[in-house]
């Protein structure tokens, strides 16, 4: 867990990260969930990038759901969340914004620039999460885009093990470059692609900011 102004971040492994603020639960690409997740039903909003296996697990989203949770989503995800017993499921497309409780959720285009797997045309998004003063920036399955210039985020969430995403050099340039965040955490890898050495060498190559590699909870 890493916390920073009242924000706690947890690292649930692969893209998943569960967000506590101000006595809200934010879950971002819930997948292969810890047995401590198991029946906690405390989700008050889920955010889902796209609708590959890895990002979103029905199997796992009903291990956090409840009647009271809102979901915001691509619009590529609704038909898969719509048996899901959630108080409302919202389909979002890159570049819009909403306002939900006390936060702002802005969206970000997230697609590859040299691979196939992530198209721009699918309109998968990374989510900026607005707390306060404080921008969480998970950037979904993006490669290194243009659109991460305009994000000012104050920490990211950002791929690390190449194939279907970013290497971890290429994630370094994104944030030494384009991104220029406060802290950096890497993530998407340690359960399909990748390993703790993807991270370990991004975080050697970010010269811009602090980075915190977590370990899974």
């Amino acid at each position: 867990m890493f916390e920073y102004n009242k924000i706690s971040i947890t690292w649930t492994g692969h893209a998943g990260f569960k967000i506590s603020y101000d006595n809200k639960n934010v879950y971002i690409d819930p997948y292969k969930l810890s047995k401590k997740y198991e029946n906690i039903f405390d989700a008050d909003y889920v955010l889902i990038t796209h609708n590959h296996f890895d990002h979103l697990s029905i199997e796992d989203l009903n291990n956090i759901i409840n009647e009271r949770t809102v979901i915001v989503s691509a619009q590529e995800c609704l038909s898969l969340l719509k048996p899901l017993k959630v108080k409302e499921s919202i389909g979002i497309d890159p570049r819009n914004s909403m306002k939900v409780a006390d936060f702002l959720i802005e969206t970000i285009p997230a697609y590859n620039v040299n691979k196939d797997f992530h198209p721009k045309n699918d309109k998968k998004v990374g989510f900026i999460i607005e707390f306060g003063n404080n921008r969480i920036y998970h950037t979904g399955d993006s490669d290194l885009i243009s659109e991460m210039n305009d994000t000012t985020p104050t920490i990211v969430l950002i791929p690390v093990s190449g194939t279907y995403v970013m290497t971890a050099e290429e994630a370094s340039k994104a944030v030494n470059e384009l991104i220029k965040p406060k802290i950096a955490i890497p993530m998407h890898y340690g359960t399909i692609v990748g390993n703790k050495e993807d991270a370990i060498r991004f975080s050697e190559l970010v010269t811009v900011c602090k980075t915190e590699i977590l370990e899974s909870e």
